[in-house]
Parts: structure tokens; C-alpha cells; sequence
């Protein structure tokens, strides 16, 4: 399996950028996929999940109202659109597959077996 992230880049605060994260080897649609975030100097955390066929969804309160991830099964390929940027936001962003996942593990770390490379956002003031 292999994830390709991408879209990340710079943005100014209140802008906006969508990542994709692109799939191959498997088939997409039997995959929860989640996006994680790593600031500079502190923990991956969770940004968002969606189940297998994009029926639910889950945000860290962080983001929650200005991100939203969605799916193209058809395509292979997730996505993660963020809207109203913050300097806050700024960090690598790393897509992840888990063929496994429960609703109730959507946002751990370790429900996720394949994860992309990362992609770095970063958003001035």
C-alpha cells in the first residue's frame, strides 16, 4: 500500500487549502481514513475521520466547523479541506488508513496500519 499526501503549502490566516491523500495497492473503499497533524516541537494529534464509505465522520473540536473530509472511492483518493485557516494550524499533516476501524477508534492513532508522508501547512498571521 502506498499513500501519497498532497496539497499542502502556505496560507495566509482566514484562507484555505485542501491536502489529498491518493491510494494505491488496495482498494480504497475498505478503509477508514483519518488525517493526523504534528506541530513543531509537539505530539501527533488527530484532525478528522471518515468511515470506510464516508457515511460518518468524526473532528477534533479544534477544527470542527472548518475542516471537512471527504472521500472518492471511485478515485482512490481522500481529501481534507480547510477552511478558515490559523497560524495555530500550522504542521505536518499526515493522512492514515486503517482496514479495521470501529466508529468508536476512528481517532486513535493506533486503529491506523498505513500512513502517507506528510505534507506541510503553514499559515502566517
Amino acid at each position: 500500500v502506498q499513500l501519497q499526501a498532497s496539497g499542502g503549502g502556505f496560507a495566509q490566516a482566514g484562507g484555505s487549502l485542501r491536502l489529498s491523500c491518493a491510494m494505491s495497492g488496495r482498494t480504497f473503499s475498505r478503509y477508514a481514513m483519518a488525517w493526523f497533524r504534528q506541530a513543531q516541537g509537539k505530539e501527533r494529534e488527530f484532525v478528522a475521520a471518515v468511515m470506510f464509505r464516508g457515511g460518518s465522520t468524526v473532528y477534533a473540536d479544534s477544527v470542527k466547523g472548518r475542516y471537512t473530509i471527504s472521500r472518492d472511492n471511485a478515485k482512490n483518493t481522500g481529501y481534507l479541506q480547510m477552511n478558515s485557516l490559523r497560524p495555530e494550524d500550522t504542521a505536518v499533516y499526515y493522512c492514515a488508513l486503517g482496514p479495521s476501524v470501529i466508529q468508536s477508534s476512528l481517532a486513535s492513532q493506533t486503529a491506523y496500519t498505513y500512513w502517507g508522508q506528510g505534507t506541510l501547512v503553514t499559515v502566517s498571521s
